[in-house]
């Protein structure tokens, strides 16, 4: 979807209304059908191969012994740990079980003893997300950091070098998320040794992280030479941040911002800064069923299994309300994030017109 489509499907603030009367007509419609209901039974399933893979490359990690084919394991086991990430990112959503408690702990249990992440601190920063997708001073996701994803980021940057990394971030998006993995664990690790943070069980999460994280280091060291040990944690490292980046990369990166004073109604707000990627049932898994990513913004507690029975239904909707719908192949998308970061810092010197800013721009 051309973003000159996106620009002609925006309107004044003022039919917020309407556009809310729709988004209540279509959840209506996804609900008849019986797509908000709990798959317990799939997640069950789900969790238990999780489980069943973890444990089986650990009897693999034993049976290999001192030998490289151990690098092998490794990058099974970040792919089988992003699975588990997967898992806490839909408990954490509330879409296994209806009571909320259960969920949160499920979320708890599934990325930190496994995955080695909080689920406190990631619920806090997705929620933000999810507020405010591709807003400036909302969206954590899109937050000063190594990257510039805003030329207004770009603008703040004086050096050269910083220039100059702004000018290439696209083709250093993908070096750089094989350290995303070791980001993780270090803000998880961080927001739980954080006093002041009134996250609920942060003690519990901490020692569970921390056991987690220094038990996995302990054995790499016990049973493997240094550099073999090094090797394995660097390759499932890589595959681990990897495997999760490519997931959320695709899905926001090169669509419109939207400014910090912008006002968008719920239906708007979260079609027109997202995008789905195409694909069969390997992206499905891969992804963890976030190339759904429309119809998981309208409805975040909608079982994954039926994300992709919704996007019929909400692709059929948005044409015919005029809402563009953007989707786009898997090697697309990547090409799509690349190259708007890459000129990213461009745009920041040149005259930089938003078409979100250009007919929405509403006053404090």
């Amino acid at each position: 979807m051309s973003m000159s489509s996106i620009q002609t499907a925006l309107a004044p603030t003022t039919t917020s209304d309407r556009y809310t009367g729709r988004f209540s007509e279509l959840l209506a419609e996804v609900r008849a059908r019986g797509l908000l209901r709990r798959r317990r039974g799939w997640y069950g399933l789900q969790i238990a191969l999780a489980v069943g893979a973890f444990v089986g490359l650990w009897v693999a990690f034993f049976a290999v012994g001192t030998s490289w084919w151990q690098l092998a394991v490794a990058a099974a086991m970040g792919v089988v740990l992003t699975q588990f990430g997967f898992l806490g990112h839909d408990a954490a959503h509330r879409q296994i079980f209806a009571s909320a408690s259960a969920n949160a702990w499920a979320a708890r249990l599934l990325s930190g003893p496994f995955a080695g992440l909080s689920y406190g601190w990631w619920r806090a920063k997705h929620n933000k997300h999810h507020k405010g997708p591709n807003q400036e001073e909302v969206d954590p996701d899109i937050a000063p950091g190594a990257l510039a994803f805003t030329p207004a980021i770009v603008q703040q940057r004086r050096s050269a070098f910083g220039r100059w990394f702004a000018d290439h971030q696209g083709w250093l998006f993908f070096p750089l998320l094989t350290l995303e993995g070791l980001n993780l664990h270090y803000a998880s690790v961080r927001s739980t040794m954080d006093r002041t943070s009134r996250q609920p069980w942060r003690r519990l999460e901490l020692t569970l992280i921390a056991t987690r994280l220094v038990g996995y280091v302990a054995v790499l060291l016990i049973v493997l030479p240094l550099g073999m040990a090094a090797a394995f944690f660097a390759v499932q490292m890589a595959v681990f941040g990897v495997s999760l980046g490519m997931s959320f990369a695709p899905n926001h990166k090169g669509m419109p911002i939207v400014p910090r004073d912008m006002r968008l109604d719920f239906l708007r707000r979260q079609v027109l800064v997202s995008r789905n990627v195409r694909g069969g049932p390997v992206t499905d898994v891969m992804m963890g069923g976030l190339n759904y990513q429309i119809e998981h913004h309208l409805f975040p507690s909608m079982a994954r299994p039926h994300l992709k029975k919704a996007q019929p239904i909400v692709r059929a909707y948005c044409e015919r309300n005029g809402i563009p719908y953007t989707e786009a192949g898997l090697l697309e998308s990547y090409g799509i994030v690349v190259d708007y970061l890459n000129h990213v810092g461009l745009r920041a010197r040149d005259p930089f017109d938003c078409p979100l800013a250009a007919q929405l721009r509403a006053p404090s």
